[in-house]
């Protein structure tokens, strides 16, 4: 019973780095139609650019704050210089932001250089509470806190504020948005930032988590993101969440029982649920 605790926790802790970085793919996808494969990057910068901060400073909020500052200025600039030319065309989108991610992961290695650089937790989260034969690592803990406060944050900000209305209307009819005197154009960018600064947020708080941070980890973890909005439903906010979870636990239990299949069991997982359901798990209306 202790193991299959301490492996949920790991799985945990998994599925909620991989929700951060697909909820902001899903946010985008799901009012913008845009196919933003320059996501890993964004993701790899603010695990460099917070790691540098806290180790220059010391100060771990301070590195959580830089890094989401770094995703939201890539974000604006992205959204404004290379995706808004490219609205409405998916394929041109796929082109140049895959071209983008790979400047962004060429540019980490001229910034900090071309290796490995070292990871670690801040010390008030370093260690472990042992509860009888379980062992309940503090910053995995930490990583789950933040994923459902995360979570319930922008859930509430879709539904109960005056910004998440509009979203949704933008989601529902852009034209008519934008005929009640709104400007689409800012609600766009305020979704493409705020998807930006997650991933962002995502690098940050995985880099101690995995000990080590390289440049190509932005195309790797990419990668999980893109099965798991696929899982959950292109567009769909909870289903992002559920099937982060779902490919955390999945990968976590398989890594253990069944370690020949640890690497190939998201891309089964998604093999069957779209056998199933080839929308995804949650379909979103309309």
């Amino acid at each position: 019973m202790e193991l299959v605790i301490n492996l949920i926790i790991n799985g945990l802790a998994t599925g909620m780095l991989i929700f951060l970085l697909a909820a902001g793919l899903t946010l985008i996808f799901g009012l913008m139609s845009v196919l933003n494969f320059s996501h890993g990057g964004f993701f790899a910068w603010g695990a460099y650019m917070g790691i540098w901060l806290f180790t220059t400073t010391g100060n771990y909020l301070l590195a959580i704050l830089g890094a989401m500052a770094v995703g939201l200025l890539l974000g604006a600039f992205t959204e404004r210089v290379i995706i808004k030319p490219v609205y409405g065309n998916h394929i041109r989108q796929i082109l140049i932001t895959l071209g983008l991610m790979l400047v962004l992961q060429e540019m980490l290695k001229v910034v900090w250089g071309p290796n490995q650089l070292p990871a670690r937790a801040p010390e008030f989260l370093s260690g472990s509470w042992v509860i009888g034969d379980i062992v309940i690592i503090k910053y995995r803990a930490f990583i789950i806190l933040v994923g459902f406060l995360v979570f319930f944050l922008v859930h509430f900000m879709l539904k109960k504020t005056k910004i998440g209305l509009v979203v949704r209307a933008g989601v529902m009819n852009k034209e008519m948005v934008q005929a009640l005197g709104i400007n689409i154009n800012r609600v766009f960018m305020f979704v493409f930032m705020l998807g930006s600064a997650m991933a962002a947020l995502s690098g940050v708080l995985l880099a101690p988590y995995s000990g080590v941070i390289y440049a190509e980890m932005g195309l790797e973890f990419a990668i999980l993101a893109f099965i798991v909005v696929v899982i959950g439903g292109m567009g769909s906010f909870p289903g992002s969440l559920f099937a982060a979870i779902l490919v955390g636990l999945s990968g976590a239990f398989m890594t253990y029982y069944v370690p020949d299949l640890s690497l190939a069991v998201n891309m089964l997982l998604m093999v069957i649920v779209l056998s199933i359901r080839p929308e995804g798990l949650f379909k979103v209306k309309g």
